[in-house]
């Protein structure tokens, strides 16, 4: 079992998308979870995380104020809303257990969904 991450495509510059991750075999609300990012030949990077209880989330500089990230704990479902794209936000995106200094440290499991911002 493996998560699955939706909702990346093509958007121009300033657009907006919303991303979306699910998985059958594990309880979003029981660890950490967090979104990272892989452009090619480019590492791994940690974009956003949240809590086990919810009550905290947090965003790397490079996408705050820009991207907000949310789960459905009834749904088991993470989000990431992204505004005001930029083409350097071009990437794949996945979801992933652990918080910003473990989220990276192991590839992703899932398949990750494209995001790419061009015009």
């Amino acid at each position: 079992v493996q998560p699955v991450e939706t909702g990346g495509g093509w958007v121009q510059p300033g657009g907006s998308l919303r991303l979306s991750c699910t998985e059958s075999g594990l309880t979003f609300s029981s660890r950490h979870m967090s979104w990272v990012r892989q452009a090619p030949e480019k590492p791994l990077l940690w974009v956003a995380g949240v809590s086990p209880d919810g009550s905290k989330i947090a965003y790397a500089d490079f996408v705050k104020g820009r991207f907000t990230m949310s789960r459905d704990s009834a749904r088991n479902t993470l989000y990431l809303q992204m505004t005001d794209l930029e083409p350097e936000d071009t990437a794949k995106y996945y979801c992933t257990s652990g918080d910003r200094f473990i989220a990276t440290k192991r590839p992703p499991r899932g398949m990750g969904t494209q995001v790419t911002v061009s015009s």
